[in-house]
């Protein structure tokens, strides 16, 4: 009985003062909008159409010959032989082959548009090593001419990213390849925002010649470091508060701070890493520090060296993309071999991706896949058509985090389609239409479907 009047009297004090909390009027709740700047895309006029007789790559890993692809509402409705389609326009393939959308990963189209010129040279805020506060979507020109060169190319879908003199460069956007007056218009609905960091040289060049830190690679290290350990308070301090507000207190919410969104939103687990970074030790260190502060260390683009690590990266689910043949052009880009993504795409849980990085190479990333499924056989591989395809569209949407929505030429997924008038992969190969969400966005043979930039107006 002694011991039971305590008891009273703390469950006492305790009513009494969790009635005094929830009688504390609580304040208007601040929330943050995540998306401040929606996406205002429309897909283009459409109609029931049926590719018939064509060779057809599916993006699963499927061959299949003589086939038909019908888009209905926009969507892959069937993919398979002889398929009924009444009232569908009939598009004839005989001899054409048909893959889903290519989708290049790694892009400065409208960030950097081409021709350059230094008044819209917007790609790198390179003013100090943590700019995660910048978003890519901020400078896009959407009449950059690229864009119209890749559509050309069979690019339906594209992530544009900021440089990588920094640690953190800032976040990168998805978008639909389709003309628009607006960033917005060609934004893709939905798709996870993706941070860009840079390993190696880059930051330590930028910065370590301003004697700023970082100057070494243990000082990028360090930089990563502190920026994710302030990250995580700035997140604990969130929950906080959201877990205050909901047990009905009034507390004071957190001050706000746009570079630590960015990071907060790694660790929410709702925007994506797209990390710059050459060598196999690096990304190995990339790795590990993502499970120091419980990330995902996301995709590694450039991957020079991923070939010595490639059990690693499938492992912990790590994407890697990386050029056919283009190396040497720094030291931390010299031990490149041509059957890297090969290696990279032979282990289980693997997600090899050919990425450009280039306004030029973009426009022929089907023969970029080409040149290392070419090599790659040379040395002892056995790549087919069926597998290569899959590094620039099905991996690629993995990637970017879009692959529920496209990426393979699967019923229910967006009808991002290319007919090519011959094996992609050869050097004579040319889109000859493209089609984003069932609607025909290029046309080899239609001026009608061949978008024209202002910029380029009366240009020949």
């Amino acid at each position: 009985m002694q011991k039971f009047i305590p008891s009273v009297l703390v469950a006492a004090i305790s009513m009494s003062l969790t009635a005094c909390i929830k009688s504390e009027k609580q304040d208007e709740k601040v929330e943050i909008n995540k998306n401040p700047y929606p996406s205002t895309y429309q897909v283009l006029p459409q109609q029931t159409t049926i590719i018939r007789n064509a060779t057809v790559l599916t993006g699963t890993g499927e061959r299949i010959d003589n086939a038909d692809v019908l888009m209905i509402n926009g969507k892959i409705s069937q993919v398979g032989k002889n398929i009924a389609a009444q009232s569908a326009a009939v598009i004839d393939a005989n001899g054409k082959w048909v893959t889903p959308g290519i989708i290049d990963v790694h892009s400065h189209l409208g960030v950097y548009p081409s021709p350059s010129a230094e008044s819209h040279s917007d790609g790198n805020e390179a003013t100090q090593p943590n700019t995660s506060e910048v978003w890519a979507e901020h400078s896009v020109w959407p009449q950059d001419p690229g864009f119209n060169r890749a559509r050309e190319g069979g690019i339906t879908t594209l992530q544009i990213l900021p440089g990588s003199a920094n640690l953190f460069g800032g976040r990168g956007v998805t978008l639909r390849n389709v003309p628009s007056q607006t960033m917005q218009g060609m934004k893709f609905p939905d798709a996870p925002y993706g941070l860009k960091m840079a390993c190696g040289e880059n930051p330590k060049r930028v910065y370590g010649t301003k004697k700023v830190s970082p100057a070494t690679r243990m000082g990028n290290m360090a930089g990563y470091r502190m920026a994710w350990a302030e990250a995580t308070e700035y997140k604990r301090a969130w929950d906080k508060y959201e877990a205050d507000y909901a047990a009905g207190k009034n507390p004071e919410a957190p001050a706000r701070d746009i570079e630590l969104d960015t990071l907060k939103g790694v660790l929410d687990g709702e925007i994506k890493i797209h990390n710059h970074c050459y060598k196999a030790e690096e990304m190995a260190m990339m790795i590990d520090l993502s499970k120091e502060f419980g990330y995902h260390a996301g995709t590694f683009h450039h991957a020079i060296e991923a070939y010595k690590i490639a059990d690693k990266l499938a492992e912990n689910g790590n994407c890697a993309a990386m050029w056919p043949d283009w190396w040497g052009f720094k030291m931390e880009a010299y031990d490149m071999i041509q059957e890297n993504v090969a290696v990279v795409s032979s282990k289980a849980n693997s997600c090899a991706i050919v990425h450009s990085d280039s306004a030029t190479t973009i426009q022929r990333l089907n023969q970029e896949a080409g040149k290392v499924m070419y090599r790659a056989n040379e040395n002892g591989f056995d790549i087919k058509p069926k597998d290569a395809i899959t590094w620039i569209t099905a991996n690629a949407a993995k990637s970017l985090g879009i692959d529920d929505k496209t990426g393979t030429l699967e019923s229910g997924k967006n009808a991002d389609v290319v007919i090519w008038n011959s094996n992609p992969f050869s050097v004579y190969a040319q889109a000859e239409q493209v089609f984003v969400d069932g609607a025909k966005v290029y046309d080899r043979f239609d001026e009608n479907y061949q978008a024209v930039s202002d910029f380029s107006l009366g240009q020949q």
